[in-house]
């Protein structure tokens, strides 16, 4: 990554210039769902800037992102997904910057530019590649700055642990096929560090989605094999699986229990 200033690790994470073309300005929503919070990333070059999840509607958070992008015009806004925690300032913000939104959802657009796999997007010397990646839900991209390796993720990747399906927008063959191809990419050489949408940048990211495919995988077996002796509600697969997991994120892992049984031809109720 070009100009890395940022420790990498499991720590706090308090955002930051991550490179000399990406800032990070963390929302104040931290939560069990949303780590340290929201991730709205600044890319800057020169004169121009575009802001890539602006995060919720708080107008000291939106004041910080306008203080990061300094003198740069803000061109657009850009959408990794339209879930609140990453869109709900999108269409005010963009309203007072006299700017677009620019998402792969027509309902979370703010003019007729939408996103589509294999567009490119300047920012100044910056180029910004989108990359479908439908699977947490069915409006997921993420961003590649190609000259440095940086893939934003929304929350298809975080910066810890693993990201949720949001069954039933979201689809778990969808996520599979996503990981699948970002990992194919990072052998490729293109992918070399994750800037997620919730917690710390990552390295390492071949490791990280060799991680994700197998705990999935794992899982899917765990499911089917409780379903096959006698435990066949989305709630008590919860309570049986996710056990050591916070009784607070306990919806979150029924939603994405719920698509682990649609993937498997099982009942989701």
């Amino acid at each position: 990554m070009s100009g890395h200033v940022l420790p990498l690790g499991d720590g706090p994470w308090h955002g930051g210039s991550v490179t000399t073309t990406v800032t990070c300005v963390l929302a104040p929503n931290a939560s069990p769902y949303t780590l340290d919070g929201t991730n709205t990333w600044v890319v800057s070059s020169g004169s121009h800037a575009m802001v890539i999840d602006p995060g919720p509607l708080v107008e000291a958070h939106l004041a910080a992102i306008r203080e990061a992008a300094g003198n740069a015009r803000i061109g657009e806004i850009l959408l990794t997904h339209g879930h609140i925690d990453h869109a709900e300032a999108a269409v005010e913000f963009a309203q007072s910057l006299g700017v677009g939104v620019r998402a792969l959802d027509p309902a979370h657009r703010l003019g007729s530019q939408g996103l589509t796999e294999g567009d490119r997007i300047d920012v100044g010397d910056v180029v910004i590649e989108v990359v479908a990646t439908p699977g947490h839900s069915s409006d997921s991209v993420c961003f590649l700055l190609p000259d440095e390796g940086s893939l934003l993720t929304g929350d298809t990747m975080l910066g810890r642990g693993t990201t949720l399906v949001a069954y039933p927008d979201g689809n778990l063959a969808q996520y599979l096929t996503s990981l699948h191809r970002l990992r194919d990419r990072a052998l490729a050489g293109d992918i070399n560090w994750i800037l997620p949408g919730h917690g710390p940048v990552v390295a390492k990211p071949i490791d990280v989605l060799d991680y994700y495919l197998s705990h999935r995988a794992d899982r899917l077996v765990q499911v089917r094999e409780a379903v096959e002796s006698g435990v066949t509600s989305a709630t008590a697969l919860v309570e049986l699986l996710y056990a050591d997991v916070p009784r607070e994120v306990w919806p979150a892992a029924e939603v994405t229990v719920k698509a682990q049984l649609e993937y498997l031809g099982l009942p989701t109720t």
